[in-house]
C-alpha cells in the first residue's frame, strides 16, 4: 500500500511548514496540507484566551481548554475523511503532550499507511527563527524544541539546525512507498 499521510511533528519554528512546501513541489501527486496553525487560525476570536480555547502565554507556553480539544478532535477527524475519500494529506503538527497528542492521530489514521516524520532543531537555532518570525511569543520554540520528542515514535527524523528544507523534504520523500 502506498503512503497516504505523512504527519512531521515538531516544535515552534522547527522548520515544519517549510518542508511541507517543498514536499508538495517535490512530490509527483498532489498533496494537501493540514497544518495546525491553518486550525487554529480558524478559531473564532472567542476562543483565543484562557479557558475553552487556546492561549499563549507571553512566556511561549500554550493552553488549551476543552471546547479546543472537542473542536481539535473534529478536525483531526475531518483529515482522515479527506484521506479516506482519496486525497493525500500532509498533517504538520506540534504535539504539546508528546506520545498522548500522537494517540489521537494514530487512532483517527487506523488503517491508513501512515509515515510519521519527527522535525527537530536545536533549540538556539529555533529560537533565533522565531525572533526573525514576529509572530511567536519569545520562548516557545526553545520550550518545544525537544518537548514535543518526549517518548513519540517516528518512522524518520530530520534535523534543520543545519539542513535546508529541501533537502529534509527529499529525504522525507525518499522514505515513501
Amino acid at each position: 500500500m502506498t503512503t497516504q499521510v505523512i504527519v512531521v511533528n515538531g516544535g515552534s519554528s522547527s522548520g515544519k511548514s517549510g518542508i511541507v512546501r517543498c514536499l508538495q513541489a517535490e512530490l509527483p501527486d498532489p498533496w494537501l496540507a493540514a497544518a495546525i496553525d491553518t486550525f487554529v487560525d480558524a478559531l473564532p476570536a472567542s476562543l483565543r484566551s484562557a479557558g475553552e480555547g487556546i492561549e499563549f502565554a507571553a512566556d511561549g507556553g500554550v493552553a488549551v481548554g476543552p471546547e479546543f480539544r472537542r473542536l481539535e478532535a473534529a478536525w483531526r477527524e475531518g483529515v482522515a475523511a479527506m484521506v479516506r475519500a482519496g486525497a493525500k494529506v500532509i498533517v504538520d503538527d506540534v504535539f504539546l503532550g508528546g506520545p498522548a497528542s500522537q494517540e489521537p492521530w494514530q487512532k483517527a489514521l487506523s488503517g491508513l499507511n501512515v509515515l510519521w516524520v519527527g522535525v527537530r532543531c536545536e533549540s538556539t537555532v529555533a529560537e533565533a527563527r522565531e525572533i526573525a518570525r514576529g509572530d511567536r511569543p519569545r520562548g516557545m520554540a526553545a520550550a518545544q524544541a525537544e518537548t514535543v520528542h518526549r517518548g513519540v515514535t517516528y518512522d524518520l527524523e530530520v534535523d534543520t539546525t543545519h539542513t535546508e528544507a529541501l533537502t529534509c523534504a527529499r529525504t522525507i520523500a525518499a522514505k515513501l512507498t
